[in-house]
């Protein structure tokens, strides 16, 4: 099997291959194309991932390119991994959102607006040529931010796509080492949407042990998730831990004040796994690259990708999937983030039971923004970037709404070409 990597030069790809080569019996890949425009960080990621793999004695080879055609001809699955703009971008993202007091994130409120409109039309030009090359019947893994909405940019446009983050994966190998028992013991009942979600179960052998779990571990969970004790024990959940930016907003706008924007530390940790990738003694996965963030993200995307080739049974995975009716408060059409049966047919989203009103209401209301971003970054804009930002909830008032999204476009300009007119 062929898998094709777009945006392989990022400085996590190693995480990817790290993960393939110990899941050789059940990923049958041989090949793995990286393909990027930056011809000197694909280069030094692909020649660092083949000595990994080299080093498990993997069989399967890597290629570099900068031609999204020759990566993704003859792809089984293709995974989408961008960040249009790079770290300055990012920077932006999370820093000019506080000139009106909001939090600066690159994936939620304000900061993941400018994102999901730099990243849309790219993911959706190049999901169009993957088609024309690769064929109908190639899977899009699409892991690239804010994730819910450029899935479902994707699935409106009929790409055969399901969407991928790392906050489950990771909360499950938690909630596993707490219990005793495997991680793929643990199967989460996981509701909500992409960081926008929280665990309402924690089923082992089919008994829930969430419980127990905030029984024993409180103080641990509170710690992880950043959220009170008080908090956890009343709610009866463990919430994802981007909701901090919802439920403790204005001590992460303080705090995002006098710390170093997360753009400027990756930027440098990435400088120093290059530097180490072009080693060519190098053949194992540094411990540094730990702090570049994406914790379990090989071992989410190995197996998702296995249970979208493989062509056997059905498999339990939580990822981001049309609604179709699975939350009734939603529309069909929305893209949420739960626990689904995933085989080579797709995804489907598993049943669960009706959710609490004080979950349903941040969902809905977050719902609509996404369908604002998603119109506002397809059909461009001004004004309807600031009526996207009025609809979320960690804006919600017009005159931040209209300067926000007059910052947003002017420090963007050169990503949106409808805003250089």
């Amino acid at each position: 099997m062929k898998l094709a990597v777009v945006g392989g030069g990022s400085t996590y790809t190693p995480e990817l291959i790290d993960g393939i080569a110990g899941r050789r019996s059940t990923l049958d890949v041989d090949e793995i194309v990286l393909v990027d425009p930056d011809a000197y960080r694909v280069e030094a990621v692909g020649g660092f991932s083949q000595r990994l793999l080299d080093h498990a004695g993997h069989p399967a080879r890597v290629r570099t390119t900068q031609s999204l055609e020759e990566g993704v001809d003859g792809a089984s699955a293709v995974l989408i991994q961008l960040r249009v703009g790079g770290q300055r971008a990012r920077r932006s993202d999370e820093t000019f959102p506080h000139e009106c007091g909001c939090v600066g994130q690159e994936t939620t409120g304000a900061g993941g607006l400018a994102k999901a409109l730099r990243t849309v039309p790219v993911v959706l030009d190049i999901a169009e040529r993957v088609r024309k090359i690769a064929g109908d019947d190639t899977w899009i893994v699409n892991f690239t931010n804010p994730v819910g909405i450029v899935t479902r940019a994707l699935l409106n446009e009929g790409h055969r796509a399901v969407g991928l983050c790392n906050v489950a994966i990771n909360l499950q190998r938690q909630f596993g080492k707490l219990l005793g028992v495997g991680a793929d013991d643990v199967k989460l009942v996981h509701t909500g949407l992409n960081h926008l979600s929280w665990e309402r179960g924690a089923l082992v052998d089919g008994v829930d042990r969430l419980p127990e779990l905030l029984d024993q571990h409180l103080g641990y969970l509170s710690n992880e998730v950043s959220v009170p004790e008080k908090w956890l024990r009343r709610m009866n959940v463990v919430p994802s831990y981007y909701l901090k930016y919802f439920y403790a907003h204005d001590e992460q706008v303080a705090k995002q004040r006098t710390e170093r924007p997360r753009a400027e530390v990756v930027s440098d940790v990435e400088e120093e796994l290059l530097k180490i990738y072009l080693d060519p003694e190098q053949n194992t996965k540094p411990e540094s690259l730990e702090k570049r963030g994406g914790a379990y993200y090989s071992e989410a995307a190995v197996q998702l990708v296995h249970a979208l080739t493989a062509g056997g049974p059905a498999e339990e995975h939580v990822v981001n999937v049309r609604n179709d009716g699975t939350f009734p408060f939603l529309p069909d059409d929305a893209v949420i983030e739960t626990r689904s049966t995933v085989d080579s047919a797709g995804a489907t989203p598993i049943p669960q039971s009706p959710v609490e009103p004080q979950f349903s209401g941040l969902i809905a209301a977050t719902t609509a923004y996404e369908f604002l971003a998603l119109e506002a970054a397809v059909k461009g804009g001004r004004d309807r970037v600031a009526d996207a930002l009025l609809a979320h909830p960690l804006v919600g008032q017009y005159t931040k709404a209209d300067t926000l999204a007059d910052s947003l476009v002017q420090i963007n300009r050169e990503y949106l070409p409808w805003a250089r007119g």
